[in-house]
């Protein structure tokens, strides 16, 4: 914890900054993505005695993942007194919308920037029965994955609790999916079913976007715990996957701490190939992933492990390849499901995509063995947002530009 002084002509008593928040030129503590737990013991630091600070962190933290609000001056509930005192040394912001895309089959993509100017990007995918938001957990990769453009980046640094929940938050400004209306106290008990995502467009997320998540381990586990916390976002654990490349050493512990949903970023049966397209074998191979794969926690029928798996045009993408794939499954006896997913093209990329006639033979093969193998349709080409093609690479727009362009996306 670093002691920062408030500025300003108010009550100087120094509040510590938690050392997974970015810092803020105002000085001000940013609330977004800290625990109930971490906004009581900041209160009580900057001043509250331990029976307010219990109640005030109550109140803001409903406040906040319950009802979307970000200004101290909205929540109702709080003393008239008191929305000022906590307006000058805390905030609850969001990430900052550098440009907004749709596309042209409704895949929206947003370019967003942290407080200390670094950009990163997400992706929301509506379809008929669900709505996902692709999350980032990093600034840029380190990775390398050859056939990912994401992966032509540095990695700058993680993205903190905040920024990760901050997108979420963002996603739900966008589509108008915060409660509506007054707020009773909190000493009535809410039925947090009410805020579920069933019957919303943001249904679920997906950890795939910029970044290896398990490289930010400490920071994705506590996001998602606040996404799924039944008095924060209040989404089913369920509804969110993590994927990895083959982080093996942390793969069980995000089993046991966070519990959610696996996808692994297979591409390749065999070890040159992988070492190739995904580098990180080249430190966990083939088989050591596999194993974890097969004990990790909370894996069955009910809950299968997703095997993501690019199809390269003369890659990996034989009949050979399709058998082997059913080989390793079998092998390790694991409740898998293998997600097909068409090479998405961008410039410089050294890869074609199979053709149609080909990836569905790769299919059918899965399918025979008694493996769901369904081809990912490619959404958001057109703007770059389909799987594999992130990177930040935003124009020297004027602001007068961007602003036309938010309300224009605003308008459609």
């Amino acid at each position: 914890m670093r002691q920062m002084q408030i500025p300003g002509h108010i009550d100087p008593v120094p509040v510590p900054r938690p050392d997974n928040v970015t810092p803020r030129a105002d000085g001000r503590v940013e609330l977004m993505g800290l625990k109930r737990e971490d906004i009581r013991d900041l209160f009580a630091e900057a001043g509250l005695d331990p029976k307010q600070a219990k109640l005030r962190s109550k109140q803001v933290f409903h406040w906040i993942y319950h009802r979307g609000v970000g200004d101290f001056a909205d929540m109702t509930d709080i003393s008239k007194t008191m929305r000022p005192w906590l307006a000058q040394r805390f905030i609850v912001g969001r990430p900052e919308i550098v440009e907004a895309q749709i596309s042209e089959d409704g895949t929206r993509k947003w370019l967003l920037q942290t407080a200390d100017g670094h950009d990163y990007e997400m992706v929301f995918i509506p379809d008929a029965d669900r709505g996902t938001l692709c999350i980032s957990s990093q600034v840029g990769c380190t990775l390398n994955c050859t056939f990912c453009h994401t992966g032509t980046m540095r990695l700058v640094r993680n993205l903190t609790p905040g920024e990760i929940v901050g997108q979420v938050m963002l996603a739900r400004d966008a589509l108008g999916e915060w409660p509506k209306g007054a707020m009773d106290g909190l000493d009535d008990a809410e039925d947090s079913g009410d805020y579920r995502a069933d019957g919303r467009l943001l249904t679920n997320i997906v950890l795939m976007g910029m970044g290896e998540p398990l490289y930010n381990f400490d920071n994705v586990r506590d996001a998602m715990k606040i996404v799924m916390h039944p008095e924060g976002l209040s989404l089913s654990r369920r509804r969110i996957t993590l994927s990895t490349s083959g982080v093996v050493p942390l793969m069980e512990r995000a089993g046991e701490e966070i519990g959610v949903n696996l996808a692994v970023s297979l591409h390749a049966t065999n070890k040159a190939v992988r070492d190739e397209i995904v580098p990180i074998n080249k430190k966990y191979g083939l088989e050591e992933l596999l194993a974890a794969c097969a004990a990790y926690p909370g894996a069955s029928n009910a809950r299968r492990i997703t095997f993501e798996y690019v199809m390269l045009k003369d890659k990996n993408d034989s009949d050979e390849d399709a058998h082997e794939l059913v080989r390793l499954i079998k092998r390790y006896d694991l409740p898998a499901k293998v997600n097909l997913i068409p090479f998405n093209p961008w410039q410089g990329a050294i890869y074609e995509c199979s053709t149609p006639e080909r990836i569905k033979r790769f299919s059918n093969i899965i399918f025979e063995a008694g493996i769901s193998a369904p081809v990912r349709t490619p959404r958001g080409r057109d703007i770059d947002a389909a799987c594999g093609q992130l990177k930040t690479a935003a124009e020297k727009k004027s602001r007068a530009q961007l602003d036309r362009e938010a309300a224009a996306l605003a308008e459609q």
